[in-house]
């Protein structure tokens, strides 16, 4: 089975939504810089070693909101072992993948896809997958 393990989320000011997560819900952020699309990490649970130390828990991410990207929804990110097979079955199961899979550093490979349903979702070959 492949686990939801990550959400992501637009942003239009990444300050002001780092502010209201933090102040409404004590969560904390990582602002990325240019090199990583100015991508913010959302920490909503601890973490020991870069993984979620509560069973069942996710953290996820924000991304800037741009005009000419599709479906910019809140949307969550799926762990799958192989992202070529996986990128086949989303294929053969009536979904679209959206372009290639790009190397997160230190993560590993992600590729974004619609359902058939319109929804953008996401897919994750991380580097290790927790036992």
């Amino acid at each position: 089975m492949n686990p939801v393990v990550h959400f992501e989320m637009p942003y239009d000011n990444r300050q002001r939504m780092a502010a209201f997560y933090q102040s409404a819900f004590g969560w904390q952020t990582q602002m990325l810089g240019e090199e990583m699309g100015h991508y913010v990490v959302a920490h909503t649970t601890e973490t020991v070693d870069g993984m979620v130390s509560t069973p069942g828990t996710i953290n996820g991410g924000f991304y800037e909101r741009k005009p000419e990207w599709p479906a910019q929804h809140p949307s969550v990110v799926i762990a799958v072992d192989d992202i070529g097979a996986a990128m086949q079955q989303v294929a053969a199961a009536g979904g679209e993948v959206l372009g290639e899979p790009m190397e997160i550093p230190g993560i590993g490979q992600y590729v974004s896809f619609m359902d058939t349903e319109g929804n953008r979702v996401s897919m994750l070959q991380p580097l290790t997958r927790p036992a």
